[in-house]
């Protein structure tokens, strides 16, 4: 064996050593942490020893520290990032996926609506890993490059206060790769939606699948400088704590974790506190395909504010308004996003997203996605 071949099988067993230290229970520092998910980052191990690893870090339940090497990983040797000159607070609104239930994607419209509403908003997304539609499969069916030339995405920040960040087209080795042919959830899920894809971002709410997730989310968020954060689990009435949304939810109590500063308090919110009426699952559970969760996104921004579905996006995009201090409470959050829709703000925010990030070459408009549907009074 050559020396080259042999200092490679090193690699190779050394890396085997720690899937084994892993799979019977041990914990990692942040800097091994991070060295482990660089050479999966840059794919300098087979697929199987990328995978098993993934699988074992995951079912073992990554702990905090584990998550900053994660976190160092990516931002160190795979994101792509954007920096502009806005003033105020910039706001992301993003969530690791992976819950038991499934949901219309909420966040995604919530960001167009706190966006019409004055927080300046740096949306980033990605393709669907565990549901049916991801928000990158949506913004596609809307029209949009998901390959856009990243000055446009900047341009789009810049003029309107609104941009839509693709992770695979900002996270091109880790994410863009994976995601093409891993179907289970990975510590990236996790940290992936923590990253700062644009450096501007100093608040965010962050949806968790589990309630321990969103305390680790925070932690994570604190430990890396972002000023305000909401992490959220969202639950259902009469189904227990073990099935949730990772988003706040118009269906039953939400478990929230806040950051303000440096300090951290969790507590409970419910339909009444957004000063909105409790809904069943059913109204706002994900559709059968990307394209009927697509139209039922473009209805609520057309105008049909009193449907459950609406109370669902505006409440979130309260949960943004009111942790960016641009409102006092998450009942005026509400009253505040359910004006940007009647206005049609809303709507045009996702129009001017398209106009500056590109659309690509297709017969569909948002405008072809569904009737026209003129506003409604809010009763």
């Amino acid at each position: 064996m050559s020396q080259s071949n042999h200092a490679q099988e090193e690699i190779l067993r050394q890396f085997g050593e720690l899937i084994c230290r892993i799979s019977t229970g041990e914990t990692l520092t942040r800097e091994e942490t991070s060295e482990a998910y660089r050479q999966v980052i840059l794919n300098e191990q087979p697929e199987l020893q990328q995978g098993a690893f993934l699988m074992s870090h995951f079912t073992r339940v990554p702990t905090t520290e584990e998550l900053m090497g994660v976190w160092d990983a990516l931002d160190r040797f795979d994101a792509v990032k954007i920096r502009v000159d806005v003033s105020g607070p910039v706001c992301d609104i993003a969530g690791t996926g992976s819950s038991a239930l499934k949901t219309v994607n909420c966040f995604l419209p919530a960001a167009f609506i706190a966006a019409a509403c004055g927080l300046t908003i740096a949306k980033k997304g990605s393709r669907h890993v565990t549901g049916i539609a991801g928000e990158s499969d949506i913004m596609e069916y809307f029209g949009l490059d998901l390959s856009c030339d990243i000055k446009g995405i900047e341009e789009s920040l810049t003029r309107f206060k609104i941009c839509y960040i693709p992770s695979e087209r900002f996270l091109p080795s880790s994410w863009a790769r994976l995601v093409k042919s891993i179907r289970f959830t990975s510590a990236f899920n996790i940290v992936g939606p923590t990253t700062r894809l644009c450096r501007n971002t100093d608040t965010m709410v962050i949806g968790g699948y589990a309630p321990h997730i969103c305390n680790q989310l925070i932690s994570v968020l604190r430990e890396t400088g972002m000023t305000a954060a909401l992490a959220s689990y969202g639950l259902v009435k009469g189904i227990g704590m073990n099935k949730g949304m990772d988003e706040f939810s118009p269906a039953g109590q939400t478990r929230v974790v806040e950051l303000r500063g440096t300090n951290i308090k969790t507590y409970n919110v419910a339909p009444e506190d957004f000063g909105i009426k409790l809904c069943s699952f059913g109204d706002i559970a994900c559709r059968g395909t990307i394209e009927e969760n697509a139209e039922e996104i473009i209805k609520v921004l057309k105008g049909a504010c009193d449907t459950p579905l609406a109370d669902f996006f505006c409440m979130n995009a309260a949960a943004a308004l009111y942790i960016s201090n641009k409102s006092a409470s998450y009942r005026e959050g509400v009253e505040l996003a359910r004006q940007a829709l009647i206005s049609g703000k809303a709507y045009e925010k996702l129009e001017q997203v398209l106009a500056t990030q590109g659309r690509r070459r297709c017969d569909r408009s948002p405008d072809d996605c569904v009737p026209a549907c003129p506003p409604q009074n809010v009763s």
